[in-house]
């Protein structure tokens, strides 16, 4: 490779910036709503040939793969590196998004309106700004004939929204060969900063992710009048359960992430964080206190409820649904505890079961990340932090990939980001996406 081709620098990165915005804007205006059943899903398919379209466009061989059902759209590509013999990177992100209540918003969720210094829309920030950015990197990279150090395998994916059952699962179990040779991998949830004090500001690199235990819970009664005395009614004990359930604080667990990622706050801040008070030291951090404060234990939150078919009728049957995030190493613990909050009444079976995701904050790649992020915000730092959500990592982690999240934005000091996530209003800055491709381009020629 020539020194042309190998030097980074932000100044020859203005048409892919630009077009990281534009692309951005048009991933969102198709609608890939995700509602988790498959006879209601929409756009994933026009996304994923939307993306094969930009790729080919550039002259990239992409392969495209319905997984398991009708539309469900994943594309891949692979731009070769200079050493074939180093494991590849594996660049993914998820083309699906949640539902949004257009009647909520100020601009409308499928808009894609690029307006007050920000793209706005459904996926704006989860993850379309990732997906555009890699797009526009790697259509960048073809043009200019950049050779990276290493194999680049690019995934744009269905279905993460619904646990990956679709996507990432089922490509793990059915076409392992796409994933040849990835030893690391990059997305979403992760490389945006939080300013820590005037002036400074960190870039919160995901570690590690709980894991996501969906439960269904079910207890039996006898049914019958709804006028008559009546000592076992189904619904009485369901809820009995989940609001002991609900208002139950599991015990504090520091796990090796959440420690590192503390550790470098107060060394960055002065703050202290008091084990005797976790809870209140956190809050300390301000918005980004929800996102960490939901990795220092369990959580089990009630989410859906379904019992009955008629007013004066005692159900049978009463069943609902808690959403569980489980530290790395607690399940067994986990599971006990539960059994002693709900008690021998109430039947619960695992509806998804995703394991919690973690590796250490070290070697060349976390290297690499830092210094693409501090040779365009000069003074920043990094630092790892856990996940109280989920990702396709999950996925990535049993096939022995090593995965970060690093989706990289410098954001305004005063946006609440983690807010943005699934939130009405969600938006990108566009200055955000435009640092973002200028780091991920630094970051995928020195990876």
């Amino acid at each position: 490779m020539t020194q042309q081709q190998s030097a980074p620098g932000p100044h020859d990165t203005t048409t892919a910036e630009a077009e990281a915005v534009t692309l951005t804007s048009e991933l969102i205006r198709i609608d890939t709503t995700n509602t988790g059943d498959p006879a209601t899903v929409v756009g994933e398919r026009a996304a994923a040939e939307y993306v094969a379209e930009k790729l080919a466009e550039v002259g990239y061989e992409t392969t495209y793969v319905e997984s398991g059902a009708k539309g469900r759209g994943n594309v891949f590509a692979r731009l070769a590196g200079a050493d074939p013999a180093r494991g590849a990177l594996l660049i993914h992100g998820h083309l699906d998004a949640v539902p949004a209540d257009a009647s909520e918003w100020s601009v409308h969720p499928f808009s894609g309106a690029v307006q007050d210094d920000y793209v706005w829309g459904r996926g704006a920030v989860d993850m379309k700004d990732m997906v555009a950015m890699t797009l526009a990197t790697a259509r960048r990279f073809k043009r200019d004939n950049v050779v990276p150090p290493r194999d680049l395998i690019f995934a744009f994916l269905a279905d993460e929204e619904a646990g990956g059952d679709y996507g990432s699962q089922w490509l793990v179990r059915n076409r392992p060969e796409l994933f040849e040779g990835a030893t690391e991998a990059i997305s979403e949830v992760g490389g945006f900063s939080i300013t820590v004090r005037d002036g400074v500001r960190a870039y919160m690199i995901e570690t590690a992710e709980k894991g996501i235990a969906w439960m269904r819970l079910r207890v039996r009664g006898r049914a019958g009048h709804g006028s008559m005395v009546h000592e076992d009614n189904a619904v009485t004990k369901l809820t009995q359960a989940v609001a002991k359930l609900g208002t139950h604080k599991f015990p504090l667990v520091l796990t090796d992430s959440v420690r590192e990622f503390l550790a470098a706050i107060t060394e960055l801040t002065g703050l202290r964080f008091d084990e005797d008070d976790l809870d209140g030291s956190v809050a300390k951090l301000g918005a980004v206190a929800r996102m960490v404060g939901a990795t220092l234990r369990d959580t089990a939150n009630p989410t859906m409820l379904n019992a009955g078919y008629k007013a004066n009728v005692i159900p049978s049957l009463a069943e609902a649904v808690v959403d569980c995030r489980v530290l790395p190493g607690r399940q067994e613990a986990f599971e006990r505890e539960l059994d002693e909050i709900l008690g021998p009444d109430v039947e619960r079976e695992w509806v998804t079961s995703l394991p919690p995701v973690e590796t250490t904050f070290d070697g060349a790649l976390v290297d690499a990340m830092t210094a693409s992020i501090v040779a365009e915000d000069p003074g920043a730092t990094t630092l790892p932090y856990m996940l109280s959500g989920g990702t396709d990592a999950k996925a990535f982690h049993t096939m022995g990939i090593r995965c970060f999240g690093f989706a990289p934005l410098r954001l305004p000091a005063d946006l609440d980001f983690s807010a943005l996530f699934h939130g009405v209003d969600e938006r990108v800055p566009v200055d955000a996406l435009k640092f973002g491709t200028r780091v991920l381009d630094r970051f995928l020629r020195t990876c």
